[in-house]
């Protein structure tokens, strides 16, 4: 059978033909796509032709078609649908990846032809492209000397293969963390669709007749809000805490020490004096000394209001606080405080409403953008659901992937990712996927949101619309390709519509009655949009201060005891609350560890919400919802990419750099 990956997709905008890949075609692709690739590489280095902007750099974005095309559709499945042949496949594949990438950033003749382009005459975005390569050809090791370029393979290789066992073991624990209860008393306080919901699960898992409650990414489990069983809360919060440092065979602790210590020898062979240093030289941040600043000037707030919260928790409750108790009696004190009951606003939110009449219908406003369901073309997986989208004069933009149910074979979280990337000299257009973990309920039931989980379609769809709205001229600037620390901005925007009047009365209606959610409700939401800030501001900063912490670290300063060194971590960071675990711990940080992704860099999400907040506020001066705003964020942010600087194009935007104040007032620091 003819290898449909080996030649360009038929499918309209390139979409893979997934129902017809099998994990070898997967295999045989890549390493087609790898030799191909050198092959081209190899022609541009031995031109005989004085390198040129057209045969070197024009040369370099046209290469590597069938690679991209092999490589995004086999890391969209590692992701989100990954069988054991394609988690075996992918500790095979990573090593060769990471090869690769050196081979082509520390090949010599390939960077003298960059070096050698005269970019006097090209328009901006060219002469950006040239800067951009040679800056990741110097980031990448091409300084050093043969035995230097030696030593930076291998590390580069086996930190490929740490970062692939981490990200393995972090979702095989995940899922053996998993709470069975054989009593549906148990499960007590839970709604009943989602009591049906953990039964199916269950059944799904082999225990039929038995309830199955799934853990989500993140330290705190959403399930700990409802669950009336003091010793059941107990049993989940301790089985999400301790995963990846248990002991047993998914213990990811040697995997974490041995990354720390190749990052900060990788660092120091670059000139660097610790791998978050040469993380932050590729953002946008002036220096670390501005992230640990900031960082700084906002934990000891975030803390003193934690601890304001924790003083009224306690009192709610009438004993001493366990950390297992914090977010049953938060949601109490949400309830009995602003009235505001967080298990009866999910009839409001169901997940096609909140995407259909919330999510498309604020980007038909702001952007002229339709969606059309597109039955005719499969995913990857029979829960994803395919949109075409179509600018204003019907013209296509691209597609759009739905992924939001969880599964065994997905990994925790929510993300965006990218099949196709927009470029007007490929001819090519977007196709982006959203990956969230929402349990999927029984046959026939409604999908029922929290407002959290609401508020994570959203955010992810900004996301897609950065990929979606790109329009530049090359692949390497093509929408969410911007710095770690921009990446999350225009997110972290798309989320305001969730609670904007109009947004907000075109998709919360209940399921049953189609009744508006009550406007006495929607004002109680907005009284109490402060309240847990200081945990959720406390949660983020314990996870961005400890990511900061293994990666300041030089190679011979690493601990053998990883539990240990978090403690003293996030006490010397002043963020160590007792009843306030980091967000992400060291065992289950997946960010950081499963391959270099957030590594040094989880700062970035408060990084760009001081871009966000300021933003928001622009919108909130500048009359909201209305496409002359939206058309003025598509043309002078999300259209750009990063072809040019990302902070240029913020103060296109804007007008003026940004201010911090919006942020601390947002989340209650000022």
């Amino acid at each position: 059978m003819t290898n449909p990956l080996l030649s360009p997709s038929p499918l309209q905008y390139g979409l893979p033909p997934f129902g017809g890949v099998t994990s070898g075609h997967y295999a045989e692709a890549v390493e087609a796509g790898l030799a191909e690739h050198l092959q081209e590489i190899k022609l541009i280095v031995e031109n005989p032709e004085a390198a040129s902007f057209e045969n070197t750099a024009l040369a370099m974005e046209r290469s590597g078609r069938l690679l991209h095309r092999a490589a995004s559709a086999f890391y969209t499945l590692v992701s989100a649908d990954a069988t054991d042949d394609i988690k075996a496949l992918e500790i095979e594949l990573s090593p060769k990846f990471s090869a690769h990438q050196d081979a082509v950033y520390m090949n010599r003749g390939l960077y003298e032809r960059f070096a050698a382009i005269d970019v006097t005459g090209l328009d901006p975005e060219s002469s950006r492209l040239v800067e951009e390569y040679l800056k990741e050809f110097r980031q990448s090791g091409i300084q050093l000397d043969d035995d230097g370029q030696r030593r930076l393979r291998d590390v580069n290789a086996e930190l490929s293969r740490l970062g692939t066992g981490f990200g393995q073991r972090v979702k095989d624990a995940m899922k053996a963390s998993a709470l069975i209860l054989d009593d549906e008393a148990d499960l007590a306080g839970l709604p009943p669709e989602d009591i049906a919901g953990a039964a199916e699960a269950a059944k799904a898992a082999g225990h039929d007749g038995k309830y199955l409650i799934t853990l989500i990414q993140p330290s705190n489990q959403p399930t700990l809000a409802s669950l009336e069983n003091r010793s059941i809360r107990r049993r989940l919060y301790e089985a999400s805490l301790a995963r990846g440092t248990d002991g047993g065979p998914l213990d990811v602790r040697e995997l974490v020490t041995a990354t720390v210590q190749l990052r900060a020898e990788k660092a120091s062979l670059l000139g660097f004096a610790n791998y978050a240093e040469l993380v932050v030289d590729q953002q946008t941040a002036p220096d670390f000394a501005a992230v640990q600043a900031m960082l700084g000037r906002l934990a000891p707030a975030a803390v003193r209001n934690a601890q304001a919260e924790a003083d009224a928790l306690a009192q709610s409750a009438g004993h001493p606080l366990e950390a297992w108790d914090w977010a049953f009696y938060s949601s109490r004190v949400r309830k009995d405080k602003f009235q505001v009951d967080e298990q009866a606003l999910r009839p409001y939110f169901t997940l096609d409403a909140v995407l259909r009449d919330g999510v498309f219908h604020a980007a038909t406003q702001l952007y002229g953008l339709s969606f059309h369901e597109r039955d005719d073309l499969e995913g990857y997986h029979p829960d994803v659901q395919v949109w075409e989208v179509r600018d204003e004069d019907g013209s296509g933009l691209g597609l759009f992937l739905g992924d939001y149910y969880t599964r065994e074979s997905k990994r925790g979280g929510a993300w965006m990712n990218s099949l196709m990337d927009q470029s007007t000299l490929l001819g090519t257009q977007s196709v982006v996927i959203n990956n969230l973990n929402i349990t999927k309920p029984a046959p026939g039931e409604p999908t029922l949101l929290t407002l959290d989980e609401a508020r994570t379609v959203f955010h992810e769809f900004g996301h897609a619309l950065h990929g979606l709205l790109s329009d530049v001229t090359y692949p390497r600037f093509s929408g969410t390709s911007v710095p770690r620390d921009f990446v999350e901005y225009p997110s972290q925007v798309n989320e305001m519509w969730i609670m904007w009047p109009e947004v907000l009365a075109n998709y919360a209606r209940h399921h049953e009655t189609g009744e508006p959610l009550p406007q006495d409700i929607v004002d109680k939401l907005n009284d109490s949009l402060l309240w847990g800030e200081g945990f959720a501001t406390t949660e983020y900063l314990g996870a961005a201060l400890l990511d900061l912490a293994w990666h300041v670290l030089s190679a011979a300063d690493v601990p053998d005891d990883v539990l240990a060194f978090e403690a003293k971590a996030l006490a010397e960071a002043g963020v160590a609350h007792p009843l306030i675990p980091p967000r992400y711990r060291t065992g289950y940080f997946q960010h950081i560890f499963a391959g270099a992704g957030y590594a040094a860099g989880y700062y970035s999400y408060i990084w760009s919400e001081v871009l966000d907040a300021d933003t928001v506020e622009w919108f909130k001066e500048n009359g909201g919802l209305n496409r002359a705003n939206g058309d003025h964020f598509r043309a002078e942010l999300l259209s750009r990419g990063n072809s040019r600087d990302p902070l240029e194009s913020f103060r296109a935007f804007r007008g003026r750099d940004a201010e911090l104040e919006p942020l601390l007032t947002r989340r209650g620091l000022s």
